[in-house]
């Protein structure tokens, strides 16, 4: 079987040749491992900078070129875009913020930028913009702005998937997930879900909308799936219960989920972190074709799972990336021998890590997890 043969056996509960391999993204340092040189993929403080000092040109360059090196130099089975890999900022966005120290910066209207030394990625920590606007139901009633394509962004995209659509399962861009809408950011968006419902419910319907039309010009028509990034959950928990869930965003998620299907003959894959045991039987209603990420220190048990949904939804995931980060080897290894043993039966599994092969990862880790599979993998 091609490499999208097999994924489309393991989606669709067909038993593949072998147990598929694939990870959500694989970050900046184990690329440059990989690939023997210094790289701009899905290195994000690295690339924001550039972008900041006007090297737009130099970083899609870099995004194009070390995304179709990297997915013919590891065995990955599915392409994938996620963050730091296609979309471009706008080259016209204003001038860059003032850098305060060595980790911190500020733009002209107050906003504060950090980096994050652990993960290597530059976050908003301070946006007075945004905690002083009031959100009301009447501004989502209007009809979303007709969406562009940006041409520098989609140049990228198109070439990685020309490169492999004949042989590789490809998990494109859309115009966005649903899931739960944060007015305002984490904490002030989950306040704004308890005290105003009817805010939140337009402001959702209006993102129904808007991704909707988005889809026309970001969906690939050589890609075989879309890939929605959010998470959803805490250590111990899913952000908001299932009650509310259900009342404020399960329709909205099901009409999304239709509209790829329907209007583009897509599957959508769902990547999610955190403790959601309460919301995966709305993954299955919404119509997810799979769920990667599995995080095992969150409580998402992959043996449960099979068990419980491996008929409804396929899994993809199995190997800790706290492991891959901190452990051993053989830790590793561990991780992949009980996934293939709780998942492999029956098909629908994808082996991968939880998350992604994250900053930090080490890399005879990397190469424990990839040796393992290769010899557990056949059916």
């Amino acid at each position: 079987m091609t490499s999208k043969e097999r994924v489309r056996a393991a989606l669709e509960g067909r038993l593949p040749d072998r147990v598929p391999y694939a990870e959500f993204a694989v970050d900046f340092d184990t690329v440059e491992r990989v690939l023997g040189h210094e790289t701009y993929l899905r290195a994000k403080a690295k690339s924001q900078i550039a972008f900041w000092e006007g090297r737009h040109d130099e970083v899609a360059q870099s995004w194009l070129e070390d995304h179709i090196a990297l997915h013919r130099k590891l065995p990955l089975d599915i392409v994938t875009f996620p963050m730091a890999t296609w979309e471009l900022p706008a080259p016209d966005e204003g001038p860059p913020p003032r850098r305060i120290d060595a980790a911190t910066w500020e733009d002209r209207e107050g906003r504060v930028y950090r980096l994050s030394e652990a993960t290597q990625d530059i976050t908003c920590v301070r946006d007075p913009v945004r905690d002083a606007r009031v959100f009301t139901a009447a501004e989502f009633e209007r009809e979303p702005d007709p969406p562009r394509r940006d041409e520098r962004s989609w140049r990228i995209l198109d070439a990685v998937v020309r490169e492999f659509k004949d042989e590789k399962y490809i998990c494109g861009p859309s115009g966005g997930s649903v899931g739960i809408v944060l007015l305002g950011g984490m904490e002030r968006g989950l306040l704004e879900i308890a005290a105003e419902p009817d805010v939140v419910r337009a402001a959702t319907a209006f993102e129904v909308r808007r991704q909707n039309l988005a889809d026309e010009v970001l969906i690939h028509p050589d890609s075989d799936a879309v890939m929605w990034a959010e998470d959803l959950g805490y250590k111990t928990g899913p952000l908001i219960g299932p009650a509310t869930f259900r009342d404020l965003f399960l329709e909205a998620n099901k009409e999304r989920v239709r509209s790829v299907k329907e209007r583009f003959g897509k599957k959508v894959l769902k990547h999610c972190c955190g403790n959601i045991n309460l919301l995966l039987d709305f993954f299955v209603e919404i119509g997810f074709d799979a769920y990667q990420s599995i995080q095992p220190t969150a409580g998402m048990d992959i043996c449960r799972l099979k068990r419980d949904y491996g008929d409804r939804i396929a899994l993809w995931g199995g190997v800790a990336v706290e492991n891959l980060v901190g452990g051993t080897p053989d830790d590793v290894r561990a991780d992949v021998r009980r996934a293939m043993d709780c998942a492999k039966p029956g098909g629908r599994f994808i082996l991968g890590a939880s998350h992604s092969i994250a900053v930090g990862t080490r890399y005879d880790n990397f190469m424990a997890l990839l040796d393992e599979h290769s010899k557990l993998c056949q059916y």
